[in-house]
């Protein structure tokens, strides 16, 4: 994941992948979902970010595994 914030227009975007987006879903006001054609999640988008979350949160963070990760095995 990698994480871009434009503080001269205040938007957030949170890259997921590196699929192209096919589409955009837009959950509430300025929070827009990118995703492909089969409805992959690829991107975060949110604009005036710094009035929805902390933006310092966002671009520092800690990653904690607790659970295992289900596997697939491939015969």
């Amino acid at each position: 994941m990698n994480a871009y914030y434009d503080d001269e227009v205040d938007a957030l975007y949170l890259k997921l992948g590196n699929e192209t987006p096919e589409g955009v879903k837009e959950i509430s006001e300025g929070v827009n979902l990118d995703i492909t054609s089969k409805g992959k999640l690829v991107g975060i988008e949110i604009l005036k970010a710094s009035k929805k979350l902390d933006i310092k949160t966002i671009l520092s963070y800690k990653l904690e595994v607790n659970k295992k990760i289900p596997t697939q095995r491939i015969a």
